[in-house]
């Protein structure tokens, strides 16, 4: 018997990739609901013909999380703003909507998110369903701005879930796990604008005084550049929104994000790919470069920039209190290998302990540590070592990016990951949400 498609199926697509070219995908399904009864079709549809169901949105994640050789939903269709309350704050947006598109959609109420990542071309679902989260020791990640969401189940059928539903710590990070997400209600503040404040300095002097440093501000993160004794930081200090703008010049602005950021960056890391003995010296330039500008702008543009340099990254976060000596561990994994060369800065950023069940931070304030590759490079014996160092950290890696950990090892490392386990059983018995990677983490 032929399989029935949905109306809103697109003749199988050759291969599908995600944006860093760690996963390709002939789903068996595509569809491109441009409405939630249209979703909730495609979904009972694939369901009843036995294809597992997976909703992909920019592809931004370096793992499987994505992946669908069953029906692969493609959620760009389902973008907007369903609802907003000024005087409460709260907005709903349909589950496709991209990050970047979002302050646009809140400034008619003069709203904006609280804290964001550095990457804005996620979905909304997806950057909260991973657990993308930005910097700030007194914020959490995108999870915990949520406070509703409406989700597709198996047959079809739509669960919505409030703030007060015990449901909500599970469902606002839950991997794609539970169902799909039609909506997402998040919880906004008034419009704000950032001071930013970025400098480089003497590594060893960043460190220092990191703990005070990390608590008087905002926002703060810091990038060190292998093979250098130097760090870019950056400062962020939130200003109300009628606060006096002074961003960077035109010119300024394109010289940092478009030719240094990306155009430069790509050059040279393409050429260290190539002789990779020119790294040490691109780096120490790149160390200086990389500071010295002070602007005021509103909130989306301060902690958002437009990366176009594609790599590979691995991310885990260790309790805060724990950052000095799994950084001192980095510095002294990079002394043992003498041989390697980084192009890429080591990124250190924090996020406030929060309640989400499979959050990184659940439970605990957090510094985050995230190393990258060039994607023509190969990452496993790097990764490898940081990884090797960050565990015994009690490190709990990005849901997102590359790991190796499975469900016997991250079991022990979340205190509600039985709780989660739970909910999954009881939402999606058959594992229709699944695929190999939440197999791998979760367990089948």
């Amino acid at each position: 018997m032929t399989a029935r498609r949905p109306a809103s199926s697109a003749p199988k697509p050759s291969e599908w990739r995600n944006w860093a070219g760690t996963v390709r995908v002939r789903p068996e399904r595509l569809a491109a609901p441009a409405g939630v009864p249209e979703l909730q079709r495609a979904v009972a549809s694939a369901v009843s013909d036995g294809l597992r169901v997976k909703a992909v949105g920019a592809g931004h994640s370096f793992t499987g999380i994505a992946e669908a050789p069953g029906l692969l939903l493609d959620l760009g269709r389902l973008q907007g703003l369903v609802h907003a309350d000024r005087d409460s704050g709260q907005v709903t947006l349909l589950g496709g909507t991209r990050l970047y598109r979002i302050p646009g959609l809140l400034a008619p109420y003069g709203l904006g998110m609280p804290n964001l990542g550095d990457i804005d071309r996620q979905t909304i679902s997806g950057a909260v369903s991973t657990g993308t989260h930005g910097t700030g020791a007194g914020f959490g990640g995108l999870a915990t701005q949520v406070v509703g969401l409406t989700l597709v189940q198996p047959d079809g059928g739509l669960l919505t879930i409030g703030a007060d539903d015990p449901l909500l710590p599970a469902a606002a990070l839950g991997l794609g796990a539970l169902g799909i997400i039609a909506s997402v209600t998040l919880q906004c503040v008034p419009a704000f604008l950032l001071r930013a404040e970025e400098s480089s300095e003497p590594l060893d002097a960043v460190l220092a005084g990191l703990a005070d440093r990390v608590k008087a501000s905002d926002h703060f993160e810091f990038y060190w550049f292998p093979h250098t004794e130097r760090a870019a930081t950056k400062t962020n200090t939130r200003l109300p929104g009628t606060a006096r703008r002074d961003p960077l010049p035109p010119l300024r602005a394109w010289a940092d994000e478009t030719l240094l950021s990306n155009s430069l960056f790509r050059a040279t890391c393409s050429a260290g790919a190539a002789v990779p003995a020119v790294i040490p010296v691109v780096n120490r330039a790149a160390a200086r470069l990389m500071g010295g500008s002070a602007y005021t702008d509103s909130s989306a543009r301060v902690f958002t920039q437009r990366r176009t340099v594609r790599f590979r990254e691995l991310e885990y976060a260790v309790p805060a209190d724990l950052l000095p000596s799994a950084f001192e561990g980095l510095r002294k994994v990079f002394a043992q290998n003498p041989r390697w060369r980084i192009s890429f800065p080591i990124e250190v950023r924090w996020a406030a302990a929060d309640d989400r069940w499979l959050s990184t931070a659940y439970g605990r304030d957090t510094a985050y540590i995230a190393v990258h590759r060039y994607y023509r490079e190969d990452p496993a014996e790097y990764f490898s070592a940081v990884e090797e160092v960050l565990l015994p950290h009690a490190g709990r890696p990005h849901w997102g990016k590359l790991h190796t950990l499975d469900a016997a090892a991250l079991a022990p490392r979340y205190p509600r990951f039985a709780s989660f386990q739970e909910v999954r059983n009881r939402l999606d018995p058959g594992r229709v949400f699944s695929n190999a990677y939440l197999d791998r983490v979760l367990g089948p």
